[in-house]
């Protein structure tokens, strides 16, 4: 059988594109130093527990792979934080994030989106990433926070240095190749870590009406954030307000045009632009995998883990379990229930969902408007992202007539 994994050369890595799973749910990767979790009610419970699945993962990661002490990028980390103070920190921002915000958000995706598709040059054709599925979830997160999104340029610099390895990291060997590639992630880091923190310094000095301003004047119990904890809680609104977005809307439309029958329903039933996003997250989940420690022994799936453990939660190849979903290496935005862990589980659950929702509709509906056709061009074949735990595209060239 040949898969869409293979027709697009995706990471061999990525076994559940190629309609395979794992024997058992849960297992140790004794060559890694950690456990991985593949079944879908194994990663939900695990998801589900952070008394015992904790979300910090740096206490387990050897001294030789943690960042320069001087970039601790760790502390106002909402994904590295567990309770209380993980309820605290999110607090901060989910008025940011509520329904009536999040809606009311609708007319200016909108109107981004036409202004980035009237700047491409008339012709038969648009690069989807760069034309629209980066910039626009990056102007949106920019004007937010209140950062120039003009400067979009530098974040995709410095995110692809983040993201550039195709390597799974190790806790238990170290190489030079490792090294090089931690090394690289923690430069793109570092970059934008110094970017957000003049802005942050630029808040304290002149506060705006923007999320950066209201994240410098928040206080919990009584005190207020540090500079380092305001710059990574940006950084981290920053990042995932916009990747997750980029590689949803890309993948969206290179599951359409791989699934033509899809394609001509949604384009004349706009009601399933929104179930077709949800099956395109579960199909091509963006962020494979998400990772978690013990902090007691604990029973998952039959399978006892220790304390003190690595586990890394591999949410899609959840996504494609039996036991959860019928049929499901088949491609079907029809399909009820759709519970994917795409956005997470749990206290976790991703704020900015909604957002990415919003944006992923808003901008295939107009896609959908303003082109009557929308195909992957012959010899121009996407490019993929090149680390194993993501899966998106990064280059979408595609015809529009």
């Amino acid at each position: 059988m040949t898969t869409m994994a293979d027709t697009w050369g995706l990471h061999e890595a990525q076994f559940w594109l190629r309609g395979k799973q794992p024997e058992k749910p849960i297992e140790f990767a004794a060559e890694l130093g950690m456990w991985n979790a593949y079944g879908h009610p194994e990663i939900e419970a695990i998801l589900r527990d952070p008394a015992t699945f904790s979300s910090d993962t740096t206490r387990l990661v050897p001294e030789e792979l943690m960042p320069d002490p001087d970039y601790d990028l760790s502390a106002g980390s909402i994904l590295q934080m567990d309770p209380p103070l993980h309820h605290k920190m999110r607090k901060l921002v989910s008025r940011a994030f509520t329904p009536k915000v999040v809606a009311d958000l609708e007319p200016r995706i909108a109107a981004i989106t036409h202004e980035l598709l009237d700047t491409i040059p008339a012709g038969d054709r648009l690069e989807l990433v760069a034309d629209l599925a980066y910039p626009l979830p990056v102007i949106v997160i920019a004007e937010l926070l209140g950062v120039p999104a003009s400067d979009r340029h530098l974040f995709k610099g410095w995110v692809d240095k983040m993201f550039e390895s195709a390597d799974q990291v190790s806790l238990v060997k170290k190489d030079e190749k490792q090294d090089a590639a931690i090394m690289a992630s923690l430069e793109g880091q570092k970059a934008l870590a110094d970017y957000l923190g003049v802005h942050v310094d630029e808040r304290r000095k002149q506060p705006r009406e923007d999320l950066l301003t209201k994240l410098v004047e928040a206080e919990l119990d009584g005190e207020r954030l540090s500079r380092r904890e305001v710059v990574n809680f940006a950084n981290i609104l920053l990042l995932a307000g916009h990747i997750t977005t980029t590689m949803l809307l890309g993948n969206a439309v290179l599951c359409l045009d791989t699934h033509r029958e899809w394609d001509e329903r949604v384009r004349a039933d706009r009601s399933l632009v929104p179930p077709a996003i949800e099956e395109s997250l579960r199909y091509l989940t963006p962020f494979a995998a998400v990772a978690r420690t013990t902090m007691r022994e604990g029973e998952i799936g039959g399978v006892t883990v220790p304390a003190d453990q690595m586990l890394l939660c591999w949410v899609a190849a959840a996504n494609r379990d039996e036991r959860v979903f019928t049929d499901p290496h088949t491609f079907d935005p029809l399909r009820d229930p759709n519970p994917h862990l795409a956005f997470g589980r749990g206290i976790h659950f991703c704020i900015g969902a909604p957002l990415a929702r919003l944006e992923g509709r808003v901008a295939l509906d107009i896609l959908f408007d303003r082109y009557p056709v929308l195909r992957t061009i012959p010899g121009e074949p996407p490019k993929f992202q090149v680390n194993p735990n993501m899966t998106g595209v990064r280059e979408l060239a595609l015809a529009t007539v």
